[in-house]
């Protein structure tokens, strides 16, 4: 295991047909730790997450994720190394809705062996790793087998967060992963999440809007705007 988890250096993006560079000069992460990256609507919050997942490709500079060159990977080769080796939680959730509770977590083991040696290895069975996250997660075994679309906000969150997890997967990166929940569960969802993740010694990486949440993470990165990105430790 690699002991950064992101290495970037003079990363600029740019969209098609617009002039305004997402820059970002220097930003590491020790494996194991956790990031906060906080900044207003368009100040390319998401677009930094896009590239540190190798869904979109830098256009200049290095970006080193887990030890692997993601500017150096053609598009399919990302796609594999994202499904491997990284657990996403989605602004919208992404839930399949008539999947069970279950069967949505078990997705990412389904998919990929990788992930479910990884959950047999250390719990002995993928369904002892969807019981654990569920636990630590505080979600009931008694929705395990409830399609998705009957879940509230909070528990299809929790979900969508367990199912990052299974296989262990190094880095978890979430987007505005608190966005749909009220005041009052946020702080209480991020402290789940960050527990959950530090007890398989994955790194974090969460963008938000809501710099009330920062305080939460070992460290702290602020965009401002396209056109004059800065760093604040």
């Amino acid at each position: 295991m690699t002991e950064l988890a992101i290495e970037v250096k003079d990363l600029e993006f740019a969209w098609p047909c617009k002039a305004a560079f997402l820059r970002v000069p220097t930003l590491s992460l020790q494996q194991g730790q956790t990031l906060f990256v906080g900044g207003r609507s368009g100040s390319g919050k998401t677009t930094l997450l896009s590239l540190l997942t190798g869904v979109h490709s830098v256009q200049k500079g290095l970006c080193k994720v887990l030890g692997y060159n993601l500017t150096e990977m053609s598009a399919s080769q990302r796609d594999l190394f994202r499904g491997r080796n990284l657990g996403l939680v989605f602004q919208q959730f992404n839930l399949i809705p008539y999947l069970t509770v279950q069967e949505n977590i078990e997705l990412p083991t389904q998919i990929f062996a990788s992930r479910a040696q990884h959950a047999i290895d250390l719990h002995g069975s993928v369904t002892a790793q969807v019981h654990s996250l569920c636990d630590s997660l505080h979600l009931s075994r008694q929705l395990m087998a409830r399609p998705a679309h009957q879940l509230s906000v909070g528990e299809q969150q929790r979900v969508a967060s367990a199912r990052a997890l299974m296989g262990s997967p190094a880095l978890i990166i979430a987007d505005e992963p608190t966005s749909a929940l009220d005041e009052e569960s946020k702080a209480n969802f991020m402290t789940l999440l960050l527990s959950t993740a530090q007890s398989q010694n994955a790194s974090v990486i969460a963008v938000s809007h809501d710099t009330r949440l920062a305080d939460q993470f070992d460290h702290r990165y602020f965009l401002s705007s396209l056109e004059n990105q800065s760093a604040v430790a």
